[in-house]
């Protein structure tokens, strides 16, 4: 089986042949730098879906490399809008730059009882693993490289549905700039989260919160005799 890699050293393809029987991407990568090419660099870590920290991309779609069973002829590539580091590491900073811009965390959360049904609500959303996948689909960032972004998006809508947090006020206005209107809401982000976590969705919603707490909504269409509301048409 062939297994391209994009180099950095040369910005080229480099192809490898690599005979495992169902093996994952990860497999592969560590016979190719164990018994083929040591100086074949890349991230991982818990090797079970977990840290988030063998995220790539695979033919141009965002996947964990302890995950994917590789085709033949599979183009491996580190993962978008971040900074390359070498071959398929990349500068992980965008994890807490975006995080803290969007101050995508607990702030002041209160000492109380939860019921069942309200971790319910922030069950998914507290499932992210940080891998980044949705930042490296997300189109915006060629045009607005500050915009918060999905993965730390998700968490604000997170912690503002935890009924014990007490800052959602100010997470909600944080948010209004390079936040949630920047979003395309163009889906990318979806399909691409080892989660199963739809950060768009998330976005819908913190919108819908935002209408309600009564922030404007620079998205909105008058003429035609309805406007439009984070994608959904009244």
């Amino acid at each position: 089986m062939e297994i391209k890699v994009l180099r950095s050293a040369n910005n080229d393809i480099q192809t490898y042949n690599v005979e495992l029987e169902n093996a994952t991407l990860l497999a592969m990568l560590n016979f190719i730098k164990t018994k083929i090419d040591p100086t074949l660099t890349y991230s991982h870590g818990c090797r079970s879906g977990v840290c988030g920290s063998c995220a790539v991309s695979v033919n141009g779609r965002e996947a964990l490399m302890c995950e994917y069973k590789p085709s033949d002829g599979d183009v491996v590539e580190p993962i978008r809008n971040a900074r390359v580091v070498r071959d398929l590491v990349v500068d992980s900073g965008h994890v807490e730059r975006y995080n803290r811009a969007g101050s995508a965390w607990s702030e002041g959360a209160r000492e109380e009882n939860v019921s069942a049904e309200e971790m319910e609500r922030i069950e998914v959303q507290s499932d992210c693993i940080l891998c980044a996948s949705c930042y490296s689909a997300c189109p915006v960032y060629a045009v607005n490289p500050d915009f918060i972004g999905p993965f730390a998006l998700t968490r604000v809508w997170r912690y503002v549905n935890d009924p014990r947090e007490g800052n959602c006020d100010a997470k909600m206005a944080v948010v209004q700039t390079n936040g949630i209107w920047d979003c395309t809401l163009c889906g990318a982000c979806v399909p691409v989260c080892p989660q199963s976590i739809a950060p768009m969705q998330d976005i819908k919603m913190l919108r819908m919160k935002s209408a309600m707490l009564g922030y404007p909504d620079p998205t909105m269409n008058f003429g035609g005799g309805g406007f439009d509301l984070g994608g959904w048409n009244f």
